[in-house]
C-alpha cells in the first residue's frame, strides 16, 4: 500500500487528477472506474477542462462500479451523479460510457474482463467504512458483482430509507471485493477530520465484515490518497 497524505483537500484532488491522467495517456486502451460523491468533486473541477474532446483521450473508457435504482427515476442514483458530476461536464461519448445495469449484473466482470481488464479505480470511504455498495453487514467479501436486498435488519436501512423515501428500490448492485481485487491499481481517497477515526479502523486495524474497506489494505497495488485531517489518526 502507498500512503499519500497531502497538506489540503485541493492538493489532494490535483495528485489524484495526474494520477488518473498518468494512466490516460497511453497508447491503448484504458479501462477507468471512477466514484461519485463529496470527495471527488474538486477532482472533477480539475478533469473536464483537461479531457474534454481531447482525441488523445479516445481511448479512454469509464465503467462504474455500483448502482441503486430509483423508483419512478429513468437513471439509478450512481449513473445521475457521474453523468452530472463528470460524464456531462467533460462530454464523454456515450459509446465509451459503460455502467452497471441491474439487469446485467450478472454479466459485468466478464464484460469487463473482455475489454482488458480494469486499469485504475478510484474509490472513497463512507462514515461507517462502506466501500462502493459493499455495506457493513450485508458485504459479502468473496463476491463479484452483486445484488443487495434491501432488509430493515442491515445497519445502514434506516438511513437510506430516511435518504431515498419513496424511491427507495428493493434492492442494489455492487461490485465486490473479489471484483476490485483484480483491478491492476486501486485508489482509495478521503479527506476531511470526519473520516479520520474511520480510515484508521479501515487501514490498522483487522479484517472485518463490519467495516468492509478493512479489506482493501490487502490488495496488490493500492494508493491511498488523504489530506491532513483524513490522515490526522494515523
Amino acid at each position: 500500500m502507498k500512503l499519500i497524505i497531502e497538506e489540503s483537500y485541493e492538493e489532494l484532488s490535483q495528485t489524484t487528477a495526474q494520477i488518473l491522467l498518468g494512466h490516460m495517456h497511453q497508447d491503448r486502451r484504458v479501462n477507468v472506474s471512477i466514484t461519485a460523491g463529496n470527495s471527488p468533486k474538486r477532482l472533477y473541477e480539475l478533469l473536464p477542462p483537461l479531457t474534454k474532446n481531447k482525441k488523445h483521450l479516445s481511448n479512454v473508457h469509464y465503467y462504474s462500479f455500483d448502482e441503486v435504482p430509483l423508483k419512478g427515476e429513468p437513471l439509478g442514483m450512481t449513473a445521475g451523479l457521474l453523468r452530472e458530476q463528470y460524464f456531462t461536464p467533460a462530454a464523454i461519448p456515450e459509446s465509451h460510457i459503460h455502467l452497471l445495469e441491474p439487469e446485467h449484473y450478472q454479466s459485468f466482470d466478464d464484460e469487463i474482463a473482455n475489454a482488458g481488464g480494469l486499469d485504475v479505480m478510484l474509490i472513497g470511504i463512507g462514515g461507517d467504512g462502506h466501500f462502493c455498495g459493499n455495506m457493513p453487514g450485508s458485504t459479502q467479501f468473496d463476491k463479484l458483482t452483486y445484488k443487495v436486498e434491501m432488509r430493515p435488519e442491515y445497519p445502514w436501512y434506516d438511513g437510506l430509507k430516511a435518504e431515498l423515501g419513496d424511491k427507495m428500490p428493493d434492492a442494489f448492485f455492487t461490485m465486490g471485493a473479489a471484483s476490485l481485487m483484480k483491478v491492476k491499481h486501486l485508489i482509495l481517497i478521503a479527506n476531511g477530520k470526519h473520516k479520520a477515526s474511520i480510515i484508521k479502523k479501515a487501514l490498522t486495524g483487522p479484517v472485518d465484515p463490519m467495516i468492509p474497506s478493512s479489506i482493501l489494505k490487502l490488495h496488490p497495488n493500492l494508493t491511498v490518497i488523504l489530506d491532513q485531517e483524513a490522515a490526522s489518526e494515523l
